[in-house]
Formats: structure tokens, sequence, C-alpha cells
């Protein structure tokens, strides 16, 4: 039988990460993530508009050229700024052009971060509200890119994770939603999305 510290130390250790192929989307695939035929299957105003409120904080994890992130900005209107994160300069320097000429680029902040650092020590417990729509697994540390996250929100905020199938392991999935429990987050809520794990995590 376990001795109590045993079972103490068990419950403590950190999940251990699959083997997994590392894959990032390249800059010169900027134009095809905001292609108006993707909105046919994924909505971010059906996604996401169920949790976002005006003026809110918003922080949007692998942003590319804003397919989420100008939609998030419209939706939290203009005393709200949507964070926008992302490890390719061309990536943000679409989202800066889009952003522009849709009058929105006053609400959201472009962050160039790096391969271990999403850049957010600046905003450390001041959003409300984070989305990683297809980007989690890109991250070559998954435990430290949530710990990051999670220093981000709020008391209370709200994280949003959002994986392909397929694409994504179920092993991979199990351990980024038992790498969030080890942080802290709870799951609010696991979403039935087609072809997407999906999950709804809040910081206490």
């Amino acid at each position: 039988m376990a001795t109590e510290g045993a079972m103490t130390q068990e419950l403590k250790t950190e999940p251990k990460p699959p083997s997994r192929q590392l894959h990032r989307c390249p800059g010169w695939a900027a134009p095809f993530m905001a292609s108006p035929l993707r909105r046919l299957f994924e909505s971010p105003e059906k996604l996401l508009g169920p949790w976002v409120e005006p003026g809110m904080t918003i922080l949007d994890v692998g942003c590319a050229t804003g397919f989420f992130g100008l939609p998030l900005a419209r939706m939290t209107g203009e005393n709200g700024l949507v964070l926008c994160v992302d490890v390719e300069p061309r990536m943000l320097k679409g989202l800066v052009r889009r952003a522009t000429k849709a009058g929105l680029i006053d609400r959201i902040e472009p962050i160039l971060c790096g391969q271990d650092d999403l850049a957010l020590s600046d905003h450390e417990g001041t959003v409300d509200f984070a989305v990683a729509i297809h980007s989690l697994h890109e991250l070559p540390d998954i435990e430290g890119g949530l710990r990051q996250i999670t220093a981000a929100l709020k008391p209370g905020g709200r994280l949003l994770v959002v994986e392909p199938r397929g694409h994504v392991s179920g092993a991979t999935w199990d351990h980024e939603i038992e790498t969030a429990g080890h942080l802290g987050l709870s799951v609010g809520r696991m979403l039935d999305l087609r072809r997407r794990y999906a999950a709804l995590l809040k910081k206490p």
C-alpha cells in the first residue's frame, strides 16, 4: 500500500508530454489563414461570441493574420483590446494590414513572440479571455506556454483551447488538458465541435 506521502508526491508529478512531431504554420501560408472559405466550417462569431463581452482584454495565441483576432476586436468593442501573439513576422504584418483596412488597429496589439517565450510578461493578470485555436500543439514547450497564458489571465479568466483531430493526437490533447489542470486551470466545459477537440478552461 502506498504511503500518504508517496501518494501526495505522485499527485504533484507533472504530466509527461507524449512524443510528437513539431509543426509550425509557415509564413508563406499567411494568405490562406484568413480565407473567406474558412468561414463556411469555422465561424469566429459562432465559436467565440458566447464568451466575449464588450470591453474585454482578449489574448489570441497563434493569431496568424487575424482570422479570429479581427472578429474578436469587433466583438469586444472600442473599449476592448486584443493581444495578438505570433512567432512569424509575416503573419503579424498581414494582421496589421488587415486590421488597419478594417479600422480595428486601435483595438489590436500585435506581439512578436519567440519559440519558448510568448512575450506576455507585461500583461500578467490583465486578460479576461484567451484563445489558443489550432496553435497550442505548435509550441515546443506546451507546459511553458500554458504557464504563461495562465499568468496572463485575471482571476476567473477563461481560456478556450481548440485543436484539430487527426493532426493532433488524442495523447497530445490529453496532455494539454492534464497540464492545464496541473497549473490550476479547471475544465469548465468540454465543447462538442466537429472534427475538433475543444475545452473551456477557467482560472480560479
